[in-house]
């Protein structure tokens, strides 16, 4: 068995990251909820969309390694490591922002990973299982073709795609219950993870 991941928004956390750089930048008020989603109705309710367009490329370059990662997601790939579950990160992500300066998205991704995906037993995952993506379309060949058991990804248009591979079970991932009508099966928290697992796959203790 092989379980593929999605990366922004499913193994890593935004909302107080860019929260913080818009109140940083005067373009938000204190009392706004703390979200990346409230961040950008906000911004676009007020006409500025080239801001949070600008701002996304800044937060996933520069600012990436202040980003957090889900809770229970670190605890779930140490138990994945210690019982033989082969994992991998597949992600569609362009190189560089749409506009603004031209960081590099993957090099920031990456090193957000070396440094936050591991433990005193080393890295969590090895570096040839993550894959960024540049369209959507690949990635979807890519989780085909990395034969991935089951899917987590955060959006539905990826998991509910014509192309999404038929062998693999897609799994949404949807902590503040924004797709409460999905057909897919829906968790909340990464704790609930590891039980769906088991459902499929005898861990090797």
């Amino acid at each position: 068995m092989r379980l593929g991941l999605d990366f922004d928004n499913t193994i890593v956390r935004y909302d107080a990251l860019f929260h913080r750089v818009a109140r940083e930048g005067g373009w938000i008020p204190a009392d706004l909820p703390v979200s990346k989603l409230s961040v950008r109705d906000h911004l676009r309710r007020n006409g500025q969309e080239s801001v949070w367009v600008e701002m996304q490329g800044y937060v996933y370059g520069p600012r990436m390694g202040e980003a957090e990662a889900f809770p229970g997601m670190v605890e779930f790939l140490q138990w994945a490591r210690a019982n033989g579950l082969a994992v991998c990160i597949v992600s569609h992500k362009t190189r560089h922002p749409f506009s603004g300066p031209r960081y590099d998205l993957h090099a920031a991704a990456r090193a957000w990973i070396d440094k936050r995906l591991r433990d005193d037993g080393g890295p969590l995952l090895p570096e040839s299982a993550v894959y960024f993506e540049l369209t959507k379309e690949q990635k979807l060949a890519r989780i085909a073709a990395a034969s991935c058991s089951l899917f987590l990804d955060d959006l539905p248009e990826i998991l509910d795609a014509p192309s999404f591979p038929k062998d693999t079970r897609p799994i949404l991932f949807d902590p503040a219950g924004h797709h409460r009508n999905s057909s897919v099966v829906r968790l909340g928290h990464w704790a609930q993870l590891r039980p769906l697992i088991e459902e499929q796959w005898q861990p090797t203790w």
